[in-house]
């Protein structure tokens, strides 16, 4: 036998004709990326220190690699960066509406104006995102009337069917988070995503 070669079993020895010859060198250069991937993974925060430590246990590769049913077949990942998501064709969503007086649709009972539509909508965009009741905002500072009763409840809705900075706006946020205020031509919207 040639040196460096080192006959090893595996579980698939058993089978006529199956008999597995493995250079441990060469095995340990071939297993050294997935051992590269499985440290970065794991959290490993730097290639150099996962490379490094890949490196540092040839033997350990060489035998993991040896017992083919040990090592589960690993993608690379990067620690860096996800996979981006795709956006969703349509999105569920709530909203506290705060209007000014001459907003678009505003109500006649509505005074206040653009500067204390702001400060109110900010107001419940910070109790939002402390953890406040969304449905109970809702029912305290909404001017939409139309929403009011479904608890600011939108439904389901593609992007083209809202104001262009709403949908934004809604689209951007992950599932059950809350938005800044966003001004639309009809007032001040703080905006729950909900699915």
């Amino acid at each position: 036998m040639p040196p460096g070669l080192a006959e090893t079993t595996s579980n698939w020895d058993s089978l006529p004709g199956t008999a597995v010859t493995y250079d441990e060198p060469r095995m340990a250069r071939s297993i050294a990326p997935i051992l590269l991937a499985v440290a970065l993974s794991l959290g490993c925060d730097d290639k150099k220190d996962a490379a490094a430590t890949a490196a540092a246990t040839p033997s350990a590769a060489a035998s993991a690699a040896a017992t083919p049913s040990a090592v589960p077949p690993v993608a690379a990942t990067s620690s860096t960066a996800e996979a981006p998501r795709a956006a969703p064709d349509s999105i569920a969503a709530q909203h506290v509406l705060v209007a000014w007086k001459g907003a678009k649709n505003a109500a006649k009972s509505v005074t206040r104006s653009k500067t204390d539509a702001k400060k109110r909508a900010e107001e419940v965009a910070t109790k939002a995102k402390a953890g406040a009741d969304f449905s109970a905002l809702v029912a305290e500072y909404t001017d939409d009337e139309a929403t009011k009763e479904r608890r600011g409840s939108l439904g389901k809705f593609t992007k083209d069917k809202m104001t262009p900075a709403f949908a934004d706006a809604a689209f951007a946020l992950d599932v059950d988070r809350s938005s800044e205020p966003v001004e639309t031509p009809f007032g001040y919207h703080v905006i729950k995503r909900n699915q």
